[in-house]
């Protein structure tokens, strides 16, 4: 199918999309995550095929996306998230005679995704971003990745049949293939908003793409993170070796090619814990990356860290079967000063850095010289309150989540999960791309004044059919306001 097409028949769904009940939503969202499960021994070995990740991880990561589509699923059937707030009228209202209002977030219209490279699940076709935009209400077009087409395409017609054979309208979910069909469909004024997970360049790219349009639409981009972690020395002095053993085990779980990897971690000098590092990192042994690209491109990285910023390797980089191995650099603070910028940018793949720091505000100078971050980690005993506290409250400004004396790497899939932060990790700080609120990207709100109750929507009708929260305000409230 064309993309003219495609294009065309997501705007004519997205009228009768958006009037469907909670319930159809459901019913709808657990039957992708039903035939996803029941197909997942015909999706693991095409996916183990294309991304080169092992049975192991893509069982689970299968495993979680499908039970990210049924927490979509009953957070679509609550209809909580519509947030249907009802003003009654008010003659004697505090600021003059106030009228029937009511409001509510309607679907924004066709989304856009853009799949990842590095979570063929996850964040791909049946991902957590067209999950959320379906439970929303709106019509996805997934744009797949290059990096594993034809798990893209059995995932796709998988989605497309339990949609359809739901009620959902033919437009409802398609799937694109290829770059040039990801701008166009970008640059064209029928799509009404836009995710990405990627590389900063590529982000940006299509950032400026949605920015720059004729009718500009909001583009959520997940363009890149460093995950800073702190460590205290009273936390070293307490449990030194499990820390050094936790550090090895989350920057190399999955070839270091999560988001949510940490690229630098901050020990004091003296640590002592050289030994337990590179025997952790000796006993890693990593595959292949996703894809020759990224595999070019971490081997660059590599390069420009070594003859750029000096230092001293406690475990070289090193290949073997043509694969990357882990790499752990160290390096003192006063060349961290002087090569910040190089340091605070990611290295997509098994490598990370050790800051070695000898006081206290240093580490909170290392935080104000921060990027914005996905994930912050500190690793500290509560004695640390005082001496930490300067660093806490700067880590709160660069980050959308702070972890204590835990890793990063692992994004709990859960309702109060926030995986968004300050740019570059994002294009939009406000939202998640995981997590129930991750919904609220695809939804804008609509004020209906003075209206008929049967022209209303049916969550804010009287009758309240759909059975959802209401959030009244009867009158005379405000003569209440600011004196109890």
């Amino acid at each position: 199918m064309d993309l003219d097409t495609v294009l065309d028949q997501a705007t004519g769904a997205n009228a009768e999309f958006a009037r469907h009940t909670p319930q159809q939503r459901y019913t709808q969202l657990v039957e992708i995550a039903d035939r996803l499960d029941a197909a997942a021994d015909e999706l693991v070995p095409v996916a183990m095929e294309e991304t080169h990740l092992p049975e192991p991880r893509l069982r689970g990561e299968l495993a979680r996306t499908t039970m990210q589509l049924r927490m979509f699923a009953e957070q679509a059937r609550t209809g909580e998230f519509l947030d249907a707030r009802i003003d009654d009228p008010d003659p004697d209202f505090g600021s003059g005679p106030r009228p029937n209002l009511r409001r509510m977030r309607v679907p924004i219209g066709v989304v856009l995704n853009f799949a990842a490279s590095n979570f063929p699940f996850a964040f791909s076709v049946a991902g957590g971003d067209t999950a959320s935009a379906l439970a929303a209400g709106c019509p996805v077009i997934v744009k797949a990745h290059e990096g594993h087409p034809k798990l893209s395409e059995l995932t796709a017609r998988l989605v497309s049949a339990a949609l359809t054979d739901t009620g959902a309208p033919a437009g409802a979910f398609h799937l694109i293939e290829g770059r040039d069909a990801g701008v166009d469909a970008l640059r064209d004024d029928r799509v009404d908003a836009a995710t990405f997970t990627g590389s900063v360049r590529g982000g940006l790219f299509l950032a400026g793409i949605a920015a720059e349009r004729p009718r500009p639409i909001p583009f959520y981009g997940e363009l890149g993170s460093i995950n800073p972690v702190f460590v205290s020395q009273a936390a070293v002095d307490a449990r030194g070796q499990a820390i050094a053993e936790g550090f090895v085990d989350s920057f190399t779980l999955g070839s270091g090619q999560f988001c949510t990897k940490p690229g630098i971690v901050f020990l004091p000098t003296g640590h002592g814990l050289e030994g337990v590092l590179t025997e952790r990192i000796g006993g890693k042994r990593t595959g292949a990356l996703l894809t020759d690209s990224i595999t070019s491109g971490f081997a660059d990285r590599l390069k420009e860290i070594g003859d750029q910023i000096g230092g001293r390797m406690l475990v070289e980089p090193t290949t073997v079967d043509g694969c990357h191995q882990p790499a752990l650099l160290a390096i003192d603070y006063p060349t961290f000063v002087e090569h910040s910028d190089n340091v605070l940018t990611e290295a997509f793949g098994p490598f990370s850095i050790i800051v070695e720091y000898t006081d206290v505000k240093q580490l909170t100078d290392a935080a104000d010289r921060l990027h914005g971050s996905l994930t912050i980690t500190l690793h500290a005993e509560e004695a640390d309150a005082d001496a930490l506290d300067d660093l806490r409250r700067l880590a709160e400004t660069r980050t959308g989540r702070l972890i204590l004396n835990e890793w990063p790497t692992g994004v709990s899939v859960t309702p109060a999960q926030h995986h968004g932060g300050p740019f570059p990790s994002t294009t939009s700080p406000l939202h998640t791309a995981v997590g129930t609120a991750a919904v609220e990207r695809f939804l804008r709100p609509v004020a209906f004044q003075n209206y008929f109750d049967s022209w209303l929507p049916e969550p804010l009708q009287e009758a309240n059919p759909w059975n959802i929260p209401q959030k009244r305000s009867p009158a005379g409230q405000s003569k209440l306001w600011g004196r109890s």
